[in-house]
């Protein structure tokens, strides 16, 4: 194991990992071991791999027997050596190997829970914001999320199959000019060879009123090996090009994966970052400022922190919006603003986005606002130039502007 220069023991230092498992019987070559291809096809994919390595419990043990008709298991080597040997309720082994849990239903569990079927003009294009459209190009990722919010169709083992109609899909976004922005996704864009995303990126590029685009990826996390010179250099090519990175945990950011992040940052890529909040994994503050102030220092914002989606089989790693709220009161004010997310539900059925925020605001009328910040101080701002906007007055409104005000 090799450590950055960063050893205070504070949870900030950048490890790796390598070889890791792989050290055993005379291991991977250390060329092999940074060739993204070798990665890909040494993944974890079997019970019997994980148990040659880790000391499975019976509910892990059987949620892998059974996550062959639900989400399939795949872990890469690189991702794997995060995984301590004896421990099931560690936040990375949570992430990725299955349960028996995802078997149990909720009454709240959906198939669906984003509404994106139903928002699909074509196979494999999502229009439901009035100017951008989420593409889907590919169902297979480096690695398989086990809250996967897209478990019906990823991994090719689920209920449904992507069929991305490619040329469809061009023909939709050259006829909707409304289009200004596209996020690639999947399953996870960067799994595809150079050639391919240039071509992909290229196609875009060539529709002339398509503004923005965005590559929604795990592959920098799960697969550093991936982010070369070569691939930035090619993605350089079709600026103004965005990423949004999923990272979880703070253990997550070893040596090699800060690397790949600086690469894709020094290629002029502006990198935002988006977590989920699942229980036993990050659904506390200390964790979660430790997350987003590691993710800084690898030139990563914080971007978005959802709550998880109500995808079948993800009650046991749900937490209750109340935790989310308190974990981004516990970092407005105490840490730099640049490291706070902003909290989001996905309105389950296909309502979009909803930011979530602690209730700062404690009255409003057309005279005054009434706001509280992060140390609990109540303060007054004139309002002005807005006689005509009607606002709402809940009692709570009014007991908060009589208790603080007045008292």
């Amino acid at each position: 194991m090799s450590t950055s220069v960063t050893e205070k023991g504070d949870g900030k230092e950048f490890v790796s990992h390598a070889p890791g498992y792989w050290s055993r019987n005379g291991g991977a070559a250390l060329e092999q071991w940074n060739d993204w291809k070798w990665q890909l096809k040494n993944r974890i994919t079997t019970l019997a791999q994980l148990e040659e390595h880790l000391e499975l419990n019976e509910e892990e043990r059987s949620g892998v027997l059974l996550s062959g008709d639900k989400l399939a298991l795949a872990i890469t080597p690189h991702f794997f050596n995060l995984i301590p040997r004896d421990n099931p309720d560690d936040p990375i082994r949570r992430q990725v190997i299955p349960r028996i849990e995802e078997s149990w239903t909720s009454p709240y569990d959906m198939a669906d829970p984003c509404g994106e079927d139903s928002h699909m003009p074509v196979p494999g294009l999502v229009h439901r914001y009035p100017d951008r459209v989420l593409f889907l190009v590919t169902d297979r990722c480096a690695s398989y999320c086990r809250y996967c919010t897209r478990s019906r169709v990823v991994s090719g083992v689920g209920e449904q199959e992507l069929h991305t109609d490619f040329e469809e899909a061009f023909r939709y976004l050259e006829q909707h000019t409304e289009v200004r922005d596209v996020l690639l996704s999947g399953g996870d864009a960067l799994i595809f060879s150079d050639d391919k995303i240039e071509k992909l990126l290229s196609r875009l590029r060539a529709i002339k009123h398509i503004e923005f685009l965005r590559i929604g990826t795990r592959v920098p996390i799960f697969l550093p090996q991936r982010i070369t010179s070569e691939l930035c250099a090619k993605l350089a090519k079709y600026h103004p090009l965005w990423m949004s990175v999923h990272v979880n945990h703070q253990r997550e950011l070893t040596i090699e994966v800060k690397a790949a992040l600086e690469r894709l940052a020094n290629a002029g890529i502006p990198l935002g970052n988006q977590s989920v909040l699942l229980k036993g994994v990050n659904d506390n503050i200390e964790t979660m400022k430790m997350l987003v102030q590691k993710l800084l220092m690898c030139r990563v914002r914080p971007y978005y922190l959802y709550q998880c989606d109500l995808i079948n089989g993800s009650s046991h790693l749900r937490t209750s919006v109340a935790k989310g709220i308190e974990i981004i009161e516990g970092l407005r004010g105490h840490t730099t603003g640049y490291a706070v997310p902003q909290y989001v539900i996905d309105s389950p059925g296909g309502g979009g986005k909803v930011p979530i925020n602690p209730g700062y605001i404690l009255y409003h009328d057309k005279e005054k606002i009434v706001i509280r910040n992060y140390e609990g101080k109540i303060f007054e701002y004139p309002e002005t130039g807005n006689e005509s906007v009607e606002f709402a007055r809940s009692q709570s409104q009014r007991d908060y502007h009589d208790e603080f005000l007045y008292s």
